[in-house]
């Protein structure tokens, strides 16, 4: 019987693809996904986050959850990897002797000989290297989507942002050759995908490497070129290397999504000194200016850290007066907490806790307001939407479906026509559905009315028949579990050749 395995992933989408990546290994040496409910698999990974002071706490919480249940079911191994595992090292099995594998973010494809060797040996397996022993995206993946996939294109990070791990983490940027990409891409819409996200630490800087600055844009339009791709996005930009040649290729190309995701991180320009962030709200401030220019539609994210030391209420005042400008449809808002190892753990004038409290529920506020308002100037839109999984918390209750519309907002949609008959069985994830919105949320957007449009897609039928998107990768002298296969002998002569 083929041992099982669960993958828990925390943090940003880098280590949502990287656990699809760390599924795939593990599938390709023998093992098989534990089934859903099943708390004894025989291999639990976490791919940890360092961002955060919480993912800490949360990964050694559950790792003493674990122990009583390991000591009951022997032969249970635990993995540890990621950014904290980057970052910690043999100090995760110091504070957790039971775990059996430690393993960074820079070599992944080690995870099932780490673990065999563990197995045989009796004893933890912590290897953690320095930089890449090969790109990630060469390993075999299991995708957790039939209609969207994410593709890296290049990992690491060569910006020292005073507040980030990351880049200590992951290291400098590598960046992969564009055929190599729109390989990958051509192959997960030969699978039925419809939705690409490319990624990168630093995304738009893609090109560095090899000494093309407009390489980013050059690969959107080259994605707009691949029959069958029909949105494409990417997360997340800098606004230091947000050229007008990307903004024109978004505008241009048309499976291009006009969804942009791109940091401010504060509306001070004292603050995004102190940060070392190479721009200033000026500049931010011109980017969404000439987005707005080129696409009236497009919908602008971001990210914002509140009570970032010697943040003052002035500088407070001034990310409020950033945000009531650039009217963003929505924004993921932190509290600054120290992060060992950061220029900005050291730094005097850390704020109180309940300084920092009070500005983001202000921040909160704000964002709300305008996040509201602008999702208000959409009702009565008719919107095209890729129905999803997992986006609609209240869908069963409520008789609705739900998924993203080209700009990236959330839409919940009834699935009833006119004359009450439902579609529910008929609307597949991955399919897409035109309907015209009714309500609006700070959050979110409803369709109570019958559904304009219905259109069964490739993606949908995947879903359908239970069948996920799986990309190859090299495998090279990674154990196996169970019988080899039977190898059939060649026919004499020259049969074969």
């Amino acid at each position: 019987m083929a041992r099982t395995y669960n993958v828990v992933t925390y943090g940003c989408q880098m280590n949502v693809h990287d656990s699809e990546r760390i599924s795939g290994l593990l599938e390709q040496a023998g093992y098989e996904r534990a089934p859903a409910g099943d708390d004894t698999p025989d291999i639990v990974v976490f791919n940890t986050c360092a961002v955060r002071e919480n993912a800490d706490n949360r990964l050694y919480g559950n790792l003493g959850r674990l122990r009583p249940v390991k000591d009951e079911h022997p032969g249970m191994q635990i993995a540890v990897g990621g950014c904290l595992a980057q970052k910690d090292r043999g100090d995760i099995v110091r504070k957790a002797p039971w775990v059996d594998v430690v393993f960074g973010t820079h070599n992944i494809g080690a995870l099932p000989v780490l673990l065999e060797r563990a197995r045989h040996n009796a004893a933890a397996e912590v290897e953690i290297l320095e930089s890449l022993d090969v790109f990630p995206s060469t390993l075999p993946t299991r995708r957790e989507s039939t209609y969207a996939g994410w593709v890296s294109i290049s990992v690491g990070c060569n910006n020292t942002c005073t507040f980030c791990i990351v880049p200590a983490l992951r290291g400098k940027e590598k960046d992969r050759r564009p055929g190599d990409i729109l390989s990958e891409v051509r192959a997960l819409v030969d699978e039925g995908v419809l939705e690409v996200t490319l990624l990168g630490q630093n995304v738009n800087s893609y090109g560095v490497e090899f000494g093309d600055r407009y390489a980013f844009g050059k690969l959107l339009r080259a994605c707009g070129d691949i029959d069958g791709l029909e949105r494409v996005r990417f997360t997340s930009p800098h606004p230091k290397d947000f050229t007008d040649d990307v903004i024109a290729a978004m505008a241009e190309t048309p499976n291009v999504c006009h969804s942009l995701h791109m940091p401010l991180q504060s509306g001070s320009d004292d603050v995004l000194r102190a940060m070392r962030r190479s721009y200033r709200s000026e500049r931010y401030l011109g980017i969404i200016e000439k987005v707005r220019a080129a696409m009236p539609d497009a919908a602008i994210t971001t990210d914002i850290i509140v009570g970032f030391p010697g943040e003052t209420e002035a500088d407070f005042q001034r990310t409020l007066d950033v945000v009531r400008e650039a009217r963003f449809s929505s924004a993921f808002t932190f509290q600054y907490s120290k992060r060992p190892g950061t220029p900005a753990a050291t730094m005097d004038d850390q704020l109180p806790k309940q300084v920092v409290q009070e500005r983001y529920e202000r921040l909160i506020t704000c964002v709300e307001e305008i996040t509201w308002a602008e999702n208000k100037r959409l009702v009565g839109e008719t919107v095209e939407v890729l129905v999803a999984v997992g986006e609609g918390r209240k869908d069963e209750r409520t008789g609705r479906m739900s998924g993203r519309a080209r700009d990236g907002r959330l839409v919940h949609f009834a699935t009833e026509t006119a004359d009450g008959e439902s579609l529910a069985g008929q609307i597949r994830p991955g399919d897409i559905v035109h309907t015209t919105i009714t309500y609006a949320a700070p959050h979110h957007l409803n369709a109570d009315g019958a559904p304009v449009a219905h259109r069964r897609t490739r993606a949908g039928d995947a879903a359908e028949a239970g069948r996920s998107p799986r990309t190859p990768g090299v495998l090279l002298g990674l154990p196996t579990i169970g019988a080899p296969p039977v190898v059939t002998a060649p026919a004499a002569g020259c049969a074969t050749h």
